[in-house]
């Protein structure tokens, strides 16, 4: 089966047939193309969709969060971002292995088929021109050949008539027989020119032309078997993916079957438990007996301690229905003392840890900006070292904040679990606590707080009633720190501009006390006054190391980094 043998004759067809086939292939190009686009947009809804209903950070709805049925929720919403990349990953292997290859195959069969037609072109050109030349020969041929009949007739003619002179036959007999030669010449010339073309039709018809069509038709199956690939390739680029959507979805499941009713009802109960007890039976009032009427012992309103004053009739009662009546709420205090003794014990945890894990942030952070003041100090080029003083300075002053504020919420969490350490007359002064409360009237604080549905409570008692925890109790253990006393003494063998925080000027050739010797990060602190102390580099001092040496004085304070 051969397009050459069989469609010799079909060239204007074979030229729109393979015209044909390039557009079909442009049309998958098409298709391919739009469906990536698809996938890009599907996928970018998806993201958008996830992250519409993410969480915010920072509010209410981060924490319910906590319960197990949100948890899957928002693990759902994580895995639908990981199955919107995969619809991008097959719009992007389409593009790559598809678009792009298919695209740059077209504009090769182009050219191809472009110079096969111009080839066959070429040979229909050179056919007909031999054609040509044919009848030519064939046309002249024949002409000659009438004029040799006519000059031979008039010859005949003239021969016969007797009134004719000898001249004039022997003239007609010499134009017959140039007639003749004449005719002779182009019967031969034409008999030449037709085997020359016969030979010529041979080759294009049995050569020329099916070579080309050959190429032709090996060009079309190539570009049919690129459109089988790509198809496979088309099917392939999903079947790739579905393995990892197949995890998606696993993980989708998984996360519904974690789950757990009873969880979520337990954390209800911590979230909004009070720790009170429910309030008592209240006891009838005779109103009848000429006596002062109060409220019975195990009611509410004196169930949680002794020595309020009595209810009267006719007066403001101030009697304890929270079940009933909501009352309103003021401004939250910063010791939470609103809300119950239970939430109000979760909510100071949550603060210190909070305060922790930001006093911790800012030590790291200290922790890296010393670091990357060594390397400046040891490779100047790289930067300034002086740059981070100012940086290393707020982030100590914002850990010692921090610490301050840590240690007042332990405090009141401490009030609260019933383990608030004694502390001395002194600082129960500076506080402004008092000096005669027993252990019963500080667990009654808590008890004297009156609870409403909505999780908050108010104060009865006044407020001298109240344990009140200063940053001044803590700061005891900061003022007595020792200075560091003098372990030798050493002499500047360089003159260094100490900059930066932490560190101290000296000029060479003065001599100072060493308070620490290095620790194999190339510093040595030393000490020049009671006041004045620092960190210098080990390599720009001589140190004589003299355990019996002293310090600058005692009211000198340690720089710490």
């Amino acid at each position: 089966m051969s397009w050459g043998t069989e469609l010799w004759d079909q060239f204007d067809n074979l030229e729109k047939h393979t015209q044909w086939g390039i557009d079909i292939l442009e049309k998958y190009i098409k298709f391919v193309k739009e469906r990536t686009e698809i996938e890009l947009s599907y996928a970018k809804q998806l993201r958008n969709l996830s992250k519409k209903y993410q969480p915010k950070k920072n509010s209410k709805e981060e924490e319910e969060y906590r319960y197990t049925a949100c948890k899957a929720f928002l693990s759902t919403l994580n895995e639908m971002n990981d199955y919107a990349g995969q619809h991008e990953v097959i719009s992007e292997n389409m593009t790559s292995q598809i678009t792009v290859e298919l695209t740059r195959y077209v504009q090769d069969l182009k050219q191809e088929r472009k110079s096969h037609f111009h080839e066959g072109r070429k040979a229909q050109q050179h056919i007909e021109t031999c054609w040509k030349q044919l009848e030519s020969s064939k046309r002249r041929f024949e002409r000659d050949c009438k004029e040799a009949d006519r000059a031979q007739q008039y010859f005949e003619k003239m021969d016969a008539d007797i009134n004719v002179t000898k001249a004039d036959v022997e003239k007609a007999r010499q134009q017959a027989q140039t007639r003749h030669q004449m005719a002779e010449d182009s019967k031969a010339d034409y008999s030449l020119i037709l085997q020359k073309f016969n030979q010529e039709q041979r080759e294009y018809y049995y050569t020329h032309i099916p070579t080309i069509f050959q190429k032709i038709q090996e060009m079309e199956e190539r570009r049919i078997v690129r459109v089988g690939e790509s198809m496979k390739t088309y099917a392939e680029v999903d079947r790739q993916v579905i393995p990892i959507i197949g995890k998606c979805l696993d993980e989708i499941v998984k996360a519904a079957k974690s789950i757990d009713q009873k969880n979520d009802s337990q954390l209800v109960i911590e979230a909004y438990k009070s720790g009170f007890e429910p309030p008592g039976d209240i006891e009838f009032e005779d109103y009848t007996q000429p006596m002062k009427r109060t409220v019975s012992d195990n009611s509410l309103s004196n169930s949680r301690g002794e020595g309020k004053p009595e209810l009267k009739f006719g007066g403001k009662s101030k009697g304890k229905l929270w079940p009933f009546i909501k009352k309103n709420k003021g401004a939250a205090p910063e010791d939470f003392s609103n809300l119950p003794p239970e939430q109000r014990r979760k909510k100071l945890q949550q603060k210190v840890d909070e305060l922790n894990k930001d006093i911790q942030k800012e030590m790291d952070q200290r922790d890296a900006i010393t670091k990357m003041k060594d390397v400046y100090l040891k490779n100047p080029q790289m930067g300034d070292p002086a740059s981070l003083d100012h940086k290393l300075t707020e982030v100590s002053q914002n850990i010692e904040k921090l610490r301050l504020e840590a240690q007042k919420f332990e405090a009141w969490l401490a009030e609260v679990e019933g383990r608030l350490p004694a502390r001395s007359d002194q600082a129960r002064r500076q506080s402004g606590m008092y000096d005669t409360q027993s252990p019963a009237t500080v667990n009654n604080c808590a008890q004297d707080r009156e609870s409403s549905p909505d999780g908050s409570y108010t104060e009865e008692q006044s407020q001298e009633s109240e344990v009140k925890v200063l940053a001044t109790d803590f700061d005891d253990e900061f003022d007595d720190e020792e200075p560091l006393p003098a372990i030798g003494t050493c002499k500047a063998l360089y003159t260094f501009e100490g900059q930066n925080e932490g560190t101290i000027s000296v000029v060479e050739g003065e001599t100072l006390y060493v308070i620490e010797e290095d620790k194999g990060d190339g510093w040595t602190r030393i000490r020049r006054s009671e006041d004045e102390e620092g960190y210098v580099p080990t390599s720009y001092v001589e140190v004589y190391l003299d355990k019996n040496a002293k310090g600058g004085g005692a009211a000198a304070r340690t720089v710490t980094l």
